[in-house]
């Protein structure tokens, strides 16, 4: 067993193990100063000293330098006042310079070594003239960096179609695997605006009880397909996995149908590991 604390770099941001400074007490949302392969960077606590076995760690664990001291916070939070000028800079250079790019954060190392601007971009975007207009007016070193349309959001934040902070700036550290037949093995409209997020892409939430409806759709009749009743043979209709209901339609030998839903382990029908068809997952 090794002895870590748990720290995030930003709220909603992956969890890292670095390796405490003896003598030091650690507390939720302690402000630190971590070393990291980018240099020195500034940190919170998220989970207090713990031990947790080797193969749950990635080597070699970085070290935690010192707790924040008040200097350490107030070059931080200067830091972060200059980004929206900063921004500002940097988008007035890509409309001076024509480039089709869109600036999505900003982050000034903690060090004072660097600049780094995130970007979205449709296509690959010659921006070297830019980093030196940038290096120029900042006197710093600067890096650029695309980033994908779900970072996008995830940098941005927004509210989702559910009504609440999106997943991936709220509460998801890393992004999951996410595909079109998780839709479909939990019975969802496959209409776009209906299972997309604010990025355009699948919304990441399918994939949170995807198991359970997995699970569930093997002890489930096909839609269309002919089961046995308690009061004859039916059609499936329709079936609901979180109540292992089944709605069914009987002729009414009138040219009408009769609906009645039965619970699954009523019904008579030939049970087997069926599964929709593989769709390529959309990451």
């Amino acid at each position: 067993m090794i002895k870590v604390v748990g720290i995030k770099f930003k709220n909603g941001g992956k969890l890292y193990y670095f390796s405490p400074k003896e003598g030091d007490k650690y507390e939720r949302n302690t402000p630190v100063v971590v070393e990291t392969a980018r240099g020195l960077e500034y940190a919170w606590v998220a989970y207090p000293e713990k031990e947790v076995a080797e193969d749950e760690i990635v080597p070699p664990l970085k070290p935690i330098i010192r707790i924040a001291t008040d200097k350490d916070t107030a070059f931080y939070e200067a830091c972060q006042e200059k980004r929206p000028q900063a921004m500002q800079t940097c988008r007035d250079k890509i409309i001076k310079h024509g480039l089709e790019m869109k600036l999505v954060d900003c982050e000034y190392a903690f060090d004072g070594s660097k600049i780094c601007f995130y970007f979205t971009s449709a296509n690959r975007v010659d921006f070297r003239e830019l980093v030196k207009d940038l290096a120029a007016t900042f006197h710093n070193r600067i890096e650029l960096r695309q980033v994908g349309t779900r970072d996008e959001t995830k940098y941005l934040g927004g509210i989702a179609p559910c009504g609440r902070v999106c997943c991936c700036a709220g509460n998801m550290p890393e992004f999951k695997k996410v595909s079109v037949k998780m839709a479909k093995t939990q019975g969802l409209s496959l209409n776009p605006g209906k299972i997309s997020g604010l990025c355009g892409r699948l919304m990441c939430c399918l994939s949170y009880e995807n198991d359970y409806y997995a699970e569930a759709s093997k002890q489930m009749p096909k839609v269309g397909s002919e089961v046995g009743t308690p009061d004859g043979r039916a059609i499936v209709a329709s079936v609901n996995m979180l109540k292992m209901q089944v709605k069914t339609k009987m002729d009414d030998r009138n040219g009408g149908w009769i609906y009645k839903d039965y619970p699954v382990e009523e019904l008579k029908f030939k049970r087997c590991c069926h599964q929709v068809e593989n769709d390529e997952d959309e990451e």
